[in-house]
């Protein structure tokens, strides 16, 4: 281990930590041990059980936020696991192998070793540095980033900037960036018939038929058109429930869940108005509950997007892309403060799969590229 670069050596302290959502495991006090060395305020965040901080160094001026958390998925089967998924180490093939390598332990160490050394180098930089992390994001996150932010907002606290630390790249540290995410609207589908036996059609209706139609006409749906930064909105049905487990029994109900991932041509009002349009063209004794995961956010080019991009150009000659692809981030809780937000971090190709790794080379350039921003944000 005496071997590893400072980044690798706190990616794997945090690694070995076994902090399956919603468990923090000691490495938030690890993390703000750090901090604290260098200068930060510190202010735990413990909400409903749930580990959070904010730090911040600096009282005026413009901030950088750096964002994430220290929970990570579960490991599955741990016999399947080529290497202890919470024993990180370094292979052969250079490759850091472990639970949160990618997503996102991996990222929280490169943030820290990157702001250690700017700080070291430029002890009077001007604006704030800001960190701000929960242990709730790989769950139902709901007393992590969303109700910190709730808390700062309260008393005004201001983010200009901030970089969340999930695993954006898709093939070379870099290649992409995320700088918004869609909406995630669900829904809890309910549509009532009569239950009857299945020889008397008469005498039932057969929620299942009566739905189909309904149905079908909301998967086909041309919801919008998208734009330059997101593609059209999309509805997904995941689930369909009906029935009482007998062959001969019509059911009374059926239930339905669904998804739209939204992009910022819709609103959920308009989503709503219009499935329930539908819904009752079609004569359907009909009800929804609505659950909204978050809304779509986008950044668009600008000193946080342009300073990122530089940073990644000047330290692997590539140009990134930026995309607003995939599942849903607790940038969505940030951007609500009026926030420029973008994502990231190592190559996604086996976060939440057995055998996590990332290229340890990967999490030396990736601190490289947070100084680099730094530098191009806050150097005096």
């Amino acid at each position: 281990m005496s071997t590893l670069s400072p980044t690798l050596e706190l990616a794997c302290a945090l690694i070995n930590r076994p902090s399956v959502t919603p468990l923090d495991e000691g490495c938030q006090p690890l993390m703000m041990q750090r901090l604290g060395a260098c200068g930060f305020a510190l202010e735990p965040m413990p909400i409903e059980g749930i580990e959070n901080f904010w730090a911040v160094r600096g009282s005026e001026g413009p901030v950088l936020c750096f964002a994430g958390h220290t929970d990570v998925v579960p490991t599955g089967p741990q016999e399947a696991w080529a290497n202890p998924p919470f024993a990180a180490r370094v292979d052969e093939q250079g490759m850091l192998l472990g639970r949160g390598a990618a997503d996102m332990k991996g990222s929280l160490a490169a943030m820290v070793v990157a702001v250690e050394r700017f700080v070291a180098d430029h002890p009077n930089h001007r604006g704030q540095i800001a960190f701000l992390i929960t242990a709730d994001e790989e769950g139902p996150a709901d007393y992590g980033t969303k109700a910190v932010v709730e808390r700062l907002r309260a008393r005004g606290q201001r983010l200009d900037w901030c970089i969340v630390g999930e695993p954006s790249s898709t093939t070379l540290i870099g290649d992409v960036v995320k700088n918004g995410r869609r909406g995630s609207l669900g829904g809890t589908l309910t549509v009532r018939g009569k239950q009857g036996h299945v020889a008397y059609p008469h005498l039932a209706r057969n929620p299942i038929h009566l739905a189909a139609p309904a149905l079908a006409e909301l998967a086909a749906e041309h919801w919008d058109d998208g734009n330059a930064f997101f593609p059209p909105t999309s509805f997904q049905i995941s689930n369909l429930t009906a029935g009482t487990g007998a062959t001969n029994v019509i059911p009374g109900t059926l239930t339905a869940l669904f998804n739209f991932r939204f992009s910022t041509e819709s609103t959920v009002e308009t989503l709503q108005q219009r499935t329930a349009a539908i819904l009752d063209k079609h004569g359907l004794d009909w009800s929804v509950d609505w659950a909204l995961s978050g809304l779509p956010f986008l950044t668009e080019p600008g000193e946080l997007l342009d300073a990122v991009a530089a940073s990644i150009r000047a330290v692997t000659g590539r140009e990134t892309t930026p995309s607003t692809s995939g599942g849903t981030s607790d940038g969505r809780f940030i951007a609500t403060l009026g926030t420029q937000v973008v994502e990231l971090g190592p190559v996604n190709a086996t976060i939440h799969q057995v055998n996590e790794r990332v290229l340890a080379s990967d999490l030396d350039q990736l601190t490289e590229i947070y100084y680099q921003t730094l530098v191009r944000l806050l150097a005096c």
